[in-house]
């Protein structure tokens, strides 16, 4: 009997602890939508309609407007945001989190981070786009599962962690989005109607949202935690983060001197040509000539098995590139040294882009032999994701023994393997056919090449594989 009644009090401590427990998690957070009306929220930009209905905000498409922004008065800085919505096929939308709204930045235009939602076959619902900045950040590409989490015309629950400058996502429990960035650290929350242009079949199409609220207090104990297998996407400045650093990558340039680096053809560094800014690393403009000025630098290593990452910045009409393989003393004469080249170009502007064959000298391309495209991502859709002259964009290329890959921007464009008939047969209808064993060395050096054009380079890593 005293074992029984010992029981009873101890199940009856226990509610009442996970009662208060319950109490407080209910205490953290905020709604944003009092569920009546919109009071606390404003339109910004464009025209799309907002309405309330049963507890929900409705945001209905309209022609003829830009983006439409339904933001927060008040700027939240670390948070935990979660919310529902559903949104009606052929439409785009997300939620701008750390977004700002200035006169003096493109008179006023709302910009910064957006969690997306996205019903296309591209399916990259949960991904993280600088809206009216840099574009995007973390497309899905960088983890390919989670384009199964959002459920195309239904409800979908969303999770967003803004801590630090740490920024993740969920869709229905499952982990999306594993961002780190420094750029903004405190901004408004929105909800986006996208723009659809003219088109009058989408116009009086639906978004749905509900059951909006955030958490600013005891961040740290409520962080949900994130597998290891979700990559982590980092663009802090010439800076590893913590998980970069136990992976196994390192900087291949410090962001400061020209440690590591010299001329491809000198002991040391040039002494014209090249300078350090503002943590970039910058070629300077010239004559347009390859290799004409302070000529290309190299790596003081060479490499085997690697992933390199190299992000770029192109000034109008500008021609460089990012070799691997490089072998400093085939090519003796003058010109660039020899390697496999992932394209540095302003496809628009420069006249090497209508060069070669189908393409293969545009940016991003496997030079003078595989042109670069976005049909790996998207078969219906060839479109490089390019985020523009001025702009910075990120190069990789994955070398794993004779299978190669470059991606632009986290989207596969070149996929190939060397040491094949296939990749001879390339190399014999190209400029390298007179080069022997082009392509084909176990290891090189990494080369950033001058073509007489102003390009600037940081945060250049890489990550040794076996």
């Amino acid at each position: 009997m005293k074992h029984l009644m010992k029981k009873a009090i101890l199940l009856v401590i226990a509610a009442l602890l996970i009662g208060s427990l319950n109490a407080q998690e209910k205490k953290d957070w905020t709604p944003l939508f009092n569920g009546k009306n919109l009071k606390g929220l404003k339109v910004l930009n464009g025209t799309a309609g907002y309405k309330v209905e049963n507890g929900e905000i409705i945001g209905t498409s309209k022609t003829g407007t830009p983006n439409t922004f339904l933001a927060t008065e008040k700027n939240y800085g670390d948070f935990i945001l979660e919310y529902e919505m559903k949104m009606e096929a052929g439409l785009n939308s997300g939620v701008q989190i750390r977004s700002n709204s200035f006169k003096d930045y493109k008179d006023g235009r709302v910009h910064g981070y957006q969690v997306e939602c996205d019903d296309s076959e591209r399916r990259w619902s949960g991904g993280i786009y600088d809206e009216a900045r840099r574009g995007w950040l973390y497309p899905l590409e960088y983890n390919q599962p989670a384009k199964k989490a959002f459920k195309n015309g239904e409800w979908n629950k969303y999770r967003v962690e803004a801590i630090g400058n740490t920024i993740r996502t969920w869709i229905n429990g499952q982990p999306v989005a594993n961002l780190v960035d420094d750029l903004t650290a405190e901004g408004f929350i929105a909800l986006q109607v996208h723009s659809i242009g003219n088109d009058t079949e989408k116009e009086g199409k639906t978004i749905r949202w509900k059951n909006i609220r955030i958490k600013t207090e005891n961040l740290e104990s409520a962080r949900m935690p994130m597998p290891e297998d979700v990559q982590e996407v980092s663009y802090l400045t010439n800076t590893l983060t913590a998980k970069e650093k136990s992976n196994g990558w390192k900087l291949l340039w410090d962001g400061k001197t020209t440690k590591g680096w010299r001329g491809v053809k000198l002991e040391n560094f040039p002494q014209r040509g090249w300078h350090i800014e503002d943590g970039t690393l910058v070629v300077e403009k010239a004559d347009g000539a390859e290799s004409g000025n302070g000529g290309d630098i190299v790596t003081d290593k060479m490499y085997k098995n690697f992933i390199l990452e190299v992000d770029f910045n192109l000034t109008e009409g500008a021609n460089s590139g990012i070799k691997y393989f490089v072998q400093g003393n085939l090519n003796k004469g003058g010109g660039s040294a020899i390697g496999c080249e992932f394209q540095i170009l302003d496809d628009k502007k420069h006249p090497d882009a209508k060069k070669g064959v189908l393409g293969n000298r545009t940016l991003a391309s496997l030079y003078d032999l595989i042109p670069a495209n976005g049909t790996f991502y998207d078969p219906n859709h060839q479109q490089k994701r390019f985020n523009g002259i001025g702009s910075w964009n990120r190069a990789r290329v994955e070398v794993q023994g004779n299978h190669v890959t470059h991606y632009l921007n986290g989207i596969k464009v070149v996929e190939y393997e060397r040491n094949t008939q296939q990749w001879q047969a390339l190399v014999n209808y190209s400029k390298y056919q007179q080069w022997e064993n082009f392509g084909n060395f176990e290891e090189g050096h990494i080369l950033l090449q001058d073509h007489g054009d102003k390009v600037q380079f940081r945060n250049i890593k890489i990550n040794e594989l076996d």
